[in-house]
């Protein structure tokens, strides 16, 4: 039986997709994925996502800018982002967050951005879905700050230990698995075995961070059966049901569910 999996954090639009797209697509739908959420890095993001299209395949989109993308330059600018995320067809504010491994010129402005994120998030009662490298301290007492109770999201590409996993589901966060997971000493597998699987959902990051036994490969959609299967050997479960709870966990954060029998359109969301 083929599983149902959703890649809840996929770059597909970038242009190392560019040359066989719809090869990726048909590996997807191979493995049982069906919806692809793409976060948003830039301004050109929305964009270059309008051009995704492939039967069988539902596209969501997400608005935001990416904290690495945060400088002198480019700021986040509530009013834009607000009018942007305010379209029906945006599910998501992000990716947003902090990031201090790259570069820690800009953390004031990183933060900013994050918190103009979460405003707008608020506003349109939107999950924010959230970058950490190097900064878990910070963002989850960011979030804690601007947690008046209906702020919602994700902390992409989870790696953090048990008690800043239990913190961060305490603020509201649902926690993303990704290849991270099948990494021999990265440590995730020790700190998802002692976490909820209700507040887990499945991801890639694709193109980057591509699982055991793709690791170094570029990414793609499919992979993530890699880390559901990984997933179901920590949890000790069927692979089965790894699937079916991620899935439902990532229909109701993100407001995807399948309505009566009508089956998931193609193309933009």
């Amino acid at each position: 039986m083929t599983l149902q999996l959703i890649d809840t954090h996929c770059h597909l639009y970038l242009d190392e997709f560019s040359g066989d797209l719809k090869e990726v697509c048909g590996r997807a739908l191979q493995k049982g994925v069906t919806r692809i959420l793409l976060p948003a890095i830039s301004s050109v993001s929305l964009e270059q996502m309008n051009r995704l299209s492939h039967p069988g395949i539902c596209f969501y989109k997400m608005a935001g800018i990416h904290p690495c993308e945060i400088s002198e330059k480019i700021q986040a600018d509530e009013e834009q982002l607000y009018k942007t995320a305010a379209r029906d067809s945006i599910i998501a504010i992000g990716e947003t967050g902090l990031d201090y491994y790259w570069s820690r010129d800009w953390i004031d402005d990183q933060k900013r951005s994050l918190k103009i994120h979460c405003a707008v998030a608020k506003a349109l009662d939107k999950p924010i879905v959230l970058h950490n490298r190097e900064s878990t301290s910070d963002l989850l007492d960011l979030i804690e700050e601007e947690q008046d109770g209906s702020l919602k999201g994700v902390w992409h590409c989870f790696t953090g230990t048990p008690e800043e996993g239990k913190r961060a589901i305490g603020l509201g966060l649902a926690l993303g698995i990704g290849g991270v997971l099948t990494f021999k000493n990265s440590g995730v597998a020790n700190a998802v075995r002692e976490l909820p699987l209700e507040s887990m959902v499945l991801e890639t990051d694709a193109p980057y961070l591509a699982p055991v036994p793709k690791r170094g490969k570029r990414n793609e959609p499919s992979f993530v059966a890699y880390t559901a299967e990984r997933l179901a050997e920590v949890m000790d479960l069927p692979v089965e049901e790894i699937a079916e709870i991620t899935s439902r966990n990532a229909e109701e954060l993100f407001g995807i569910q399948v309505k009566g029998n009508r089956e998931e359109g193609t193309g933009n969301r």
